[in-house]
């Protein structure tokens, strides 16, 4: 009875050691004797036991690392502190396990040597500016760096970059004055345009203004000047109409200067017109109000 317990503890011992289950994105890196000897992909996979074993378990997924915070002297010799995290994945799991002895120490440690070499090159104000730029440096570097080992770096992120607290103190200062600069300016602006929009809306109601007298004075002027057509005609027609008189009713002199002097009265009545009479005509005119007398009086 205790025979059959032990073989059959033994053949459960072999199939345990016989067959593997290997899961997904997961491989198996088999040794026999000691010795590489293959990659055991997902799904079953059977070995021989006491002669194969396995070595390593990879996975192949993309796996993340986070480097520890680095304090960092910039060119302008200003101590910051970075924080990266490093994305990569296992391409080759042979190389990976058997290239070097622990890769996420090797990357972390390539990690830490790069950044401070990147950084060293730059300003702080360029640190900041330029995160980019040391992302893609560190990356390239850490990629042709850890192809000998089988790993791929896809990603490389700067999550923080902490300056100093007295330079931190310093650019708040100069951040608050800038937006002080930048809103003095602003407001400066505004009333500059205020300004030039009130002084434009002034001069273009004075050019209206203008525009409108203007035209007033050419209407009102165009009026007089008709009405003063309309009184020469209407004058003209009048003087027409005396004469046709006189003419059909065969006036002597007397008359005829009577008439004239009338009409003469007449034109001058007007508000814009003026008569000159020669000095010598006024013999003639005195022989005119005596002869208005004489017909008074034949009234």
């Amino acid at each position: 009875m205790w025979f059959l317990i032990v073989i059959l503890a033994i053949v459960i011992i072999i199939a345990f050691k016989t067959f593997k289950i290997v899961k997904q994105a997961e491989v198996y890196v088999i040794e026999r004797l000691g010795k590489y000897h293959k990659i055991a992909d997902a799904g079953l996979t059977v070995i021989i036991p006491f002669f194969d074993h396995v070595r390593s378990v990879v996975s192949l997924k993309q796996q993340t690392m986070d480097i520890p915070p680095q304090q960092v002297i910039t060119k302008d010799n200003v101590t910051i502190t970075i924080d990266t995290v490093v994305f990569y994945k296992i391409t080759d799991p042979a190389r990976a396990v058997y290239e070097i002895q622990s890769l996420r120490k090797g990357i972390e440690y390539l990690a830490i040597t790069t950044i401070r070499d990147i950084v060293g090159k730059m300003d702080l104000d360029q640190t900041f500016s330029s995160r980019d730029l040391i992302n893609n440096q560190l990356r390239v570097i850490l990629d042709e760096a850890t192809d000998q080992w089988g790993c791929k770096v896809d990603r490389v992120e700067i999550k923080d970059i902490t300056p100093p607290a007295d330079i931190r103190d310093a650019m708040e200062k100069q951040m608050n004055a800038e937006r002080n600069k930048r809103a003095a300016i602003l407001q400066a602006e505004g009333e500059r345009q205020s300004a030039i929009t009130i002084a434009e809306g002034q001069k273009e109601a004075a050019i209206l203004a203008a525009e409108a007298e203007k035209e007033s004075k050419i209407r009102k002027a165009a009026g007089e000047a008709e009405a003063i057509k309309k009184v020469a005609e209407a004058k003209a027609q009048e003087i027409e109409m005396v004469y046709s008189a006189i003419k059909d009713s065969a006036p002597d002199d007397k008359l005829v200067q009577l008439k004239s002097l009338e009409a003469l009265k007449e034109i001058a009545n007007g508000n814009s017109n003026k008569v000159f009479i020669p000095f010598e005509a006024t013999s003639a005119l005195s022989g005119l109000g005596a002869a208005a007398e004489v017909l008074k009086e034949k009234k």
